[in-house]
């Protein structure tokens, strides 16, 4: 085999292949040795039907498994031999194998730029310190207590007030027909806290134990859900009961309902996760702020277009799984898919000049990325997802995404190294009031897989309207 490498620009190549024929005669032969293993002809015992009979009855599976298993086996050994690494899907340009004939293709694919990095060693960062106030840890303590409320009913008869629970069986219907989804029995609905249409919920607060009551709803044109859109409906009610939430005092003995020894072990126990968390992210932004200084200094910074247009996808998938949670799809955003696409793009280019960058840099330093470290990896993603490891595993095989794995990994130790090698300077909160800049990081995680759209539940309270969520 012999080859020629072709730089059709910064981040793509082409290379063509040229295989002697004594070659196409080995791959053919090979190919019909495996056939022939498992060949099952009438007349001849397994593994012993003559070759000849065997290139005869499934030669187009030998000569189409035989040119796939060459191409493969020869651009894997090329892609050795050049030490490249395909940042897209290798195009390959090929016919099939022809017996005693030489054998010519073509492969394509996209690599990153080849970069002059700047320096990326003793920088200096600002870093904002993780506190944590009294007032968050107070937050804290308020859900525990919230959790930890009593539920009461109250035996006075009169309609519920804010902040008590509404236990009612509701219905929507049209044409005296109930409208499938928007329906419950028995459901506690919380009385001021806008979990309902503010029309259905300000006749229950009319409403005292045992009553029934009806009235008209006519849903906004942009309703979350598309077949109610601009239509009217008569919610029906029946008001069971009304309950009352007695919070209890911060003791003990409800620290250790909440999983501590008690209140002190508590707060401490409060603080070092709020903290740890923050720092965590403080910690990331400044990464982010060195990585964006880096590449700013880097003049001549050509993209491949596969990994800008694969990012796209995964920032979509990211926007179609955060909609579906919300019952929507990307029509209800209004734009075209090239709108959308195009909304992304900038996002996607500074997300890839990252990659590339750090992958550079990891190159640099001969960082590497053992098997032991994929393996703990995709164990924390199947805990992560409640996946079966095999079954995650066969996933990332299938789908092709070790590679990408083992750059994101690639690229997290590329980042610890530069803020490590950094002088970081730790700089207070900003004032209430005043954000800090929000600041994109260096390295994403991949995306886990889609999950699968749901249908809504049956016991649900009546939807907002959609205005009103905006």
């Amino acid at each position: 085999m012999e080859y020629k490498v072709e730089e059709v620009s910064p981040v793509k190549r082409k290379i063509a292949v040229e295989v002697p024929s004594e070659e196409v005669n080995g791959a053919i032969m090979a190919g019909i040795a495996m056939c022939r293993m498992q060949a099952d002809v009438k007349g001849f015992r397994k593994g012993k039907v003559p070759s000849n009979v065997v290139e005869s009855k499934y030669r187009k599976q030998i000569y189409t498994e035989a040119t796939t298993d060459l191409i493969n086996y020869q651009i894997n050994e090329i892609m050795s031999g050049l030490s490249i690494q395909p940042m897209s899907r290798i195009d390959v340009d090929a016919k099939e194998l022809v017996r005693d004939e030489d054998f010519n293709y073509t492969i394509i694919f996209e690599v990153a730029p080849k970069l002059d990095l700047p320096k990326y060693k003793g920088l200096k960062v600002d870093e904002v310190k993780a506190i944590v106030s009294d007032e968050e840890v107070a937050e804290v303590e308020g859900r525990i207590l919230e959790n930890n409320a009593e539920v009461k009913v109250i035996e006075e008869v009169r309609p519920p007030k804010d902040g008590e629970i509404a236990v009612v069986t509701f219905g929507a219907y049209q044409n005296e027909k109930v409208v499938e989804g928007i329906q419950a029995e028995n459901f506690d609905l919380v009385v001021g806290q806008g979990q309902a249409l503010p029309e259905f919920e300000a006749m229950i607060k009319t409403m005292t134990t045992g009553d029934s009551d009806s009235c008209d709803i006519t849903f906004a044109e942009d309703f979350i859900n598309e077949n109610l859109a601009g239509q009217t409906v008569t919610m029906k009610a029946k008001l069971h009961s009304v309950k009352e939430r007695i919070t209890p005092k911060m003791s003990d003995s409800v620290a250790k309902k909440a999983g501590f020894n008690d209140i002190e072990t508590m707060r401490k126990g409060i603080q070092e996760s709020y903290g740890s968390q923050r720092k965590q992210m403080n910690q990331s932004a400044a990464q982010s702020e060195l990585i964006s200084g880096i590449i700013s200094q880097i003049t001549d910074f050509p993209l491949p277009p596969a990994m800008v247009e694969d990012r796209i996808d995964r920032l979509i998938q990211d926007l179609e799984y955060k909609l579906d949670r919300q019952g929507k799809g990307l029509q209800s955003l209004g734009k075209t898919p090239q709108q959308i696409r195009d909304e992304f793009k900038a996002e996607a280019e500074t997300a890839v000049k990252s990659e590339i960058l750090l992958l550079a840099v990891a190159a640099e330093e001969s960082l590497e990325i053992s098997p032991e470290e994929i393996e703990s990896t995709m164990s924390q993603l199947a805990v992560q997802t409640r996946q079966p490891l095999h079954e995650l595993k066969k996933y990332y095989e299938d789908n092709n995404l070790i590679v990408p794995l083992k750059d994101r990994l690639l690229c997290d130790k590329a980042s610890e190294l530069i803020y490590d090698a950094a002088t970081v300077n730790e700089i207070e909160p900003p004032s209430e009031g005043k954000k800090a800049p929000a600041k994109k990081a260096a390295a994403k995680k991949p995306a886990a897989k889609k999950a699968a759209a749901k249908k809504p539940a049956a016991k649900k309270a009546p939807a907002k309207k959609a205005a009103d969520k905006k």
